[in-house]
Formats: C-alpha cells, structure tokens, sequence
C-alpha cells in the first residue's frame, strides 16, 4: 500500500476513520459478551442510553415522544450509536496521526460507558465492567490496526511515511477483526438470551388463579363496533407503552420478591409471587393513561387487570391512610431497575380497585407491562401509579422525597382530567357527503363519562351516542351520525364527565399534570358526483 503524499490525503484519512470504526465494533461486541455475564441494563450504548433519558430536558423528552411516539428509544439508541460511530472514526484519524492521542479517546469512551452504567440506580460495581472491558478493547483494537499499517518514517523520508502492510494484508487483518468481533458479539447475545430463559420460562409455567371477585361480563353494547374505532378490551399487543426502560426487564418470576416497609408500617412485608397470588385476587377493568398524552393522543389503552387488592396488602403491613391518623401520605413504588413513582396513600386506600396487577385480559402480565408484578390505580395519570416490574413499596411523605419524574418538572399528584378523541374519521380524511359515523373515545377514571358531544365547524353541540358504561374507571365509546356536505368541515368533541363537569377548552400542555382542550380534527366532503 502505498504512501500518500503529504501524509493527509484521502487513502489515509480513509484508513484511518476504518481503524477507528472497526475497533469501536469490537469493543461494543465484547462489552455485549462481558454484559451476558453481569446484566443487560450494564450494556455500554444501553447504560449511556438512560442516562441520557436522565439528563433530557423534559420539554426534549416530550418533543421526542409527540415527534418519534414509542419508538422515541429506537431513535434514541440508533443517535448514540450514530455519535458513536462518528467518534470512533474522529479517534482513528487522531490514531494515525498520534497514535497515543487516539487511544486515549477510544479508551475513554469505556470509562464514559462505566461511568453511566454506576450511575444507574439499584447499580453494582459490576456494571462498569462491560463498558470497562469494552474500552480497553477498542483501545487495543485500534492499536493494532494502526499500528498494522503504519511504521515511523525513517530519517530523510518523504513526509507523511510509508504503509507497513499492503491492501491485502489489511484487508485479511480487518476481516479476521470483525470475524472475531461478530463472534464475541452473537454469543453475548445467545448467553444474553439464554440468562433471560428463566425468566421467560417462568412466565410459560405461570397458572394464574381463578379471581375471588371476578369482573362482570363487559356490558351488551360497551363496544359499538364501529369501522375505524378500536375495541372496548384493548388487546395487549395494542396496548401503549411509554417508560424509561431502554432494555425491558426480564424478571424471573420464582426469585421475584416484594418489600413493603417505611413509615408507618409496623408489620414490614416481604412476599414472593406464590404468596402474592395465594391472597385472594380481584378482577377489574381498568383505564390507563400517560401523562404524555396529547389532547387526542393514543396513549391510552383499556384492559381488564387481575391482581390483589394493594389497601389489603398495606393494612395487612399495619399502614393507616392520613385521614385515620397514618404519618404516610406518599407510596414509592420502584421497579426492579431504579425507577420510582409516588402514589398518595390516601388515594389507594380510598376504596378503588387499586391492584397489584399479575394479569392483563386473562393472560400473565407481558414481560413488555411489567411481568411479574405492577401497581394499576384507576383515577392517576400512570407516572405516579402505574409502577411496572414492581420491586419495592416504601410508605414515606411528599415533603421528603420526590420520585423520578417529580424532579423533572411533574406534579407530585395527578389526578386524570377528563378527555375525549375522534378515532373515525381521521385527520384530512377524504369523505362522500350523506351520512358518516364520528365515533371515538372518552375518559374520566374514577368518575366516568355522561355525556359526550360533538360539533361540526363551531356549531351547536350535539349530543353522541355513549357506549354501555362498564363501571366508572374505563373509558367509553361514543358515536354521532353525520350529515356530512361537501366542503372542508373541523369536527371538535367534549365531554362530560360523572360529577358534572364538561372538559374544557382552553389548551394546556401536558407538563405538569397532563394536557388540557378538545380534540379535533379537519376532513374535506368531495362534492356530489
């Protein structure tokens, strides 16, 4: 391979950048070995992931989740591995010029990846280690390359050197590196897989009990049926997720366990599934909602959960609600990997079907929402209710501890507001005058929903057909035949919810307690013919 002149042209700067690329490559797929051995939420581009979740502005957060919906942590994984990738030719190009200088920043990469991976909650020495490992392995990777290809320049040489190795030896180097790389990185994944076995098998072998309470039939005419409008029971695979969890835990249901203690609790808890589900089980069905939610966003879902009653569990613990003298007002839930969420403890114990959900419409939980265990509590936006992967409960008060998303601007408490959607017609539908169907949804946890309408173009309102109403803590569907006309029409929704009170109009965000207005949206009728 011969020399390029002045020791900055192309070929050079070409090899370089692949140096670089290729020695990154190995270190990630060793970290992926190294992380089969400790766990998959130690992975480097994983742990760096979070962290940047961690740091994210809330109102950056928000506009990824409106722009990217639940894809917001594919985006953010293919960005950092993106970022990556173009540091890691910035270190080879350094490399071929200092070697020692672009060692140092392939290396240093490893120590950022150990040091995102400690400052994960619930983190152990451990986790810096696949970063760690990985880092080192870029470092000698790229050594390696480098060094493979160039020598110094002997005294009176032209400037820029001489490639020691030819295209073909190079070219034989890199592919036995990526070889190596792509073999180390499958077998983390298969070890990966293989550690998370257990989990899964638990999952296959769970047998859910029959509930002590089941829930009744879902009502004759709860779903209308409607083209366009989703059904009443919002099938797993449909239903919306939005966390934090770049990894979704896998929980091994047999080594699962459950702490309750804190203030207040004179009879502290710690309960393994079996003893969970040998607790009498009710069935309920339950809307859930993210805070998230635009006015008419899809981060809603209806399920029927099937769980143990969470106010038996806490007096079980000897817990009093505030209002009978209990020093709690604030219950942290955390997930098995660090996240918390605050409930009010009056809220919980008030007599609403609050479960510790196992069972999601007949089914064990979905390792995808929180299998083996999470909390469900009608009438609370899910950021400060819905804890998956459950881990913890600790009784405390809001004046001492602000879960995760409260120190991001949240609001401690977040009651649901009451909120309606058009599903049919869609936005900028194309539509044939005469009649059509506008029909959606409408919600108000714990209060229910009495009368939804609908208006064409800020005409009068008009009073829409409600679905069968299955208890106040689940959505219903509404629907409201259109005489539609030819020509460019909004249609605009509101509701009424159980005591009363009509949603507003005034727009809000959705920072800090969730957002405000009516949904509408604009179609065109084609003229006749």
């Amino acid at each position: 391979m011969r020399a390029d002149r002045g020791g900055s042209g192309r070929p050079r700067r070409a090899v370089g950048a692949a140096c670089g690329v290729v020695a990154a490559f190995a270190g990630l797929a060793v970290a992926e070995l190294v992380t089969a051995a400790v766990r998959p939420e130690a992975s480097p581009v994983t742990a760096v992931g979070a962290a940047a979740v961690d740091l994210t502005p809330t109102a950056v957060r928000e506009w990824a989740i409106a722009l990217f919906g639940t894809a917001d942590k594919a985006v953010l994984m293919l960005g950092i591995i993106a970022v990556l990738a173009g540091v890691a030719a910035a270190a080879g190009l350094l490399a071929v010029r200092s070697l020692p200088a672009g060692i140092a920043v392939a290396g240093g990469f490893g120590l950022l990846g150990a040091a995102a991976a400690l400052s994960r909650p619930e983190a152990a020495w451990q986790d810096a280690l696949p970063s760690l490992v990985g880092g080192l392995t870029a470092a000698g990777v790229l050594w390696l390359l480098v060094t493979a290809v160039t020598r110094p320049r002997p005294a009176g040489a032209p400037a820029g050197g001489a490639w020691a190795m030819d295209r073909r030896g190079f070219g034989r180097l890199v592919v036995g590196v990526l070889a190596a790389s792509s073999a180390a990185g499958l077998a983390g994944r298969r070890l990966g897989a293989h550690g998370s076995a257990g989990a899964t098998a638990s999952r296959a072998r769970l047998i859910l009990p029959r509930p002590a309470v089941p829930a009744p039939p879902v009502p004759a005419g709860a779903d209308l049926r409607v083209p366009g409008l989703g059904p009443f029971l919002t099938p797993a695979r449909d239903f919306y997720r939005v966390d934090t969890a770049l990894v979704v835990p896998r929980v091994d249901a047999d080594t699962w366990r459950l702490r309750i203690h804190g203030e207040g609790v004179s009879r502290p808890l710690t309960l393994d599934l079996r003893e969970l589900l040998a607790r009498p089980l009710v069935e309920h069905d339950i809307t859930l909602t993210c805070v998230s939610n635009e006015v008419g966003g899809p981060y809603a879902g209806n399920a029927r959960w099937l769980g143990v009653r969470l106010a038996d569990l806490l007096r079980e613990a000897g817990v009093r609600p505030p209002s009978r003298g209990g020093p709690a007002d604030q219950l942290v839930a955390r997930s098995v990997d660090g996240m918390t969420l605050g409930t009010p403890v009056e809220t919980v114990m008030d007599g609403r079907a609050a479960l510790l959900a196992v069972g999601m419409n007949g089914e064990p939980l979905p390792f995808a929402h929180g299998f083996p265990v999470r909390m469900v509590v009608p009438g609370l936006y899910g950021y400060v209710s819905a804890c998956k992967w459950l881990g913890e409960l600790r009784l405390t008060t809001f004046a001492a501890y602000d879960a995760y998303w409260v120190r991001r601007s949240w609001a401690q408490q977040a009651p649901v507001k009451t909120q309606s959607r058009i599903d049919t017609p869609r936005p900028y539908a194309a539509l044939r005058p005469g009649r059509v169907a506008v029909a959606g949804v409408a919600w108000a946890q714990h209060r229910g929903i009495r009368r939804v309408e609908v208006r064409v173009d800020g005409g009068p309102w008009q009073e829409a057909r409600l679905g069968a109403a299955d208890g106040v803590d689940t959505w219903r569907q509404w629907v409201w035949p259109w005489e539609a006309t030819a020509g460019l029409h909004t249609l605009e929704v509101r509701a009424t919810d159980g005591t009363g009170a009509v949603q507003t109009g005034v727009r809000g965000g959705t920072v800090p307690d969730g957002a405000t207005g009516r949904h509408a949206v604009e179609v065109r009728v084609r003229a006749p013919g």
